[in-house]
């Protein structure tokens, strides 16, 4: 089944989650203690969402996070590259669309909001994503990313990595179809950039107010910011 590169094509990026995606929810819950159903939890109160508006869940996967932000009564639509994930949610009544976060389908000024949950790290050039967020995202609409990032202070962090490098390869055998998606999983975290590094590149790509906000210790970051006027 194999795995991705830090390279990140996306085509084995899309491929590798193709043969995860039966079991992705329940492993991802797992890996996370459970932890994943708060983080969701926190995202969707981090946005002004409400009846009438419109929301971009780009990445979304088998859409459990799109399906969280349609209860707030907001018209919410599943975007991912993965067929094989959108299939595997298909049972969740929201809107599905297959498209790449760097090359949307949509027209400009489309939605009040762009979310994307743990997807941005995937995404080849996140700097042309989080671009092309904005050109989807009417002035003065919402962005929040939510993503894995640098634990504080340093005794967290290097339990973290320790738990990155030691058990969630272990846990990940027994409980993933491809162990090997997971050890991907952990060189892209620890590849990523910090929280500032990651506000700065937001800001270059045509957000603005941006701020972060903490969860678990900073093992994950919601990154919010507001779409400037063209």
């Amino acid at each position: 089944m194999g795995r991705a590169g830090l390279e990140k094509n996306p085509r084995q990026v899309a491929a590798m989650f193709d043969g995860v995606a039966g079991r992705y929810d329940r492993t991802n819950t797992l890996l996370s203690f459970a932890q994943d159903r708060r983080w969701r939890r926190h995202s969707v109160r981090a946005l002004d969402l409400m009846p009438g508006r419109k929301v971009l869940d780009v990445a979304a996967g088998t859409a459990v996070s799109t399906e969280e932000l349609a209860q707030s009564g907001a018209w919410s639509v599943a975007a991912d590259f993965s067929l094989g994930m959108l299939q595997a949610g298909a049972s969740r009544g929201v809107p599905k669309v297959a498209g790449d976060a760097m090359h949307l389908p949509f027209a400009d000024g489309s939605f009040d909001a762009v979310t994307i949950s743990f997807g941005l790290r995937n995404v080849q050039d996140p700097g042309a994503a989080l671009t092309e967020f904005a050109r989807v995202t009417r002035p003065g609409g919402e962005l929040l990313v939510c993503e894995f990032s640098s634990p504080r202070p340093a005794p967290i962090g290097f339990l973290y990595r320790w738990y990155l490098a030691h058990v969630l390869p272990r846990l990940a055998g027994r409980f993933s179809s491809n162990p090997e998606a997971y050890t991907y999983l952990g060189e892209t975290i620890n590849s990523w950039p910090d929280q500032p590094t990651l506000a700065r590149m937001i800001t270059r790509s045509g957000w603005g107010e941006v701020a972060w906000k903490n969860m678990t210790f900073g093992v994950v970051a919601l990154h919010h910011a507001v779409r400037t006027n063209p």
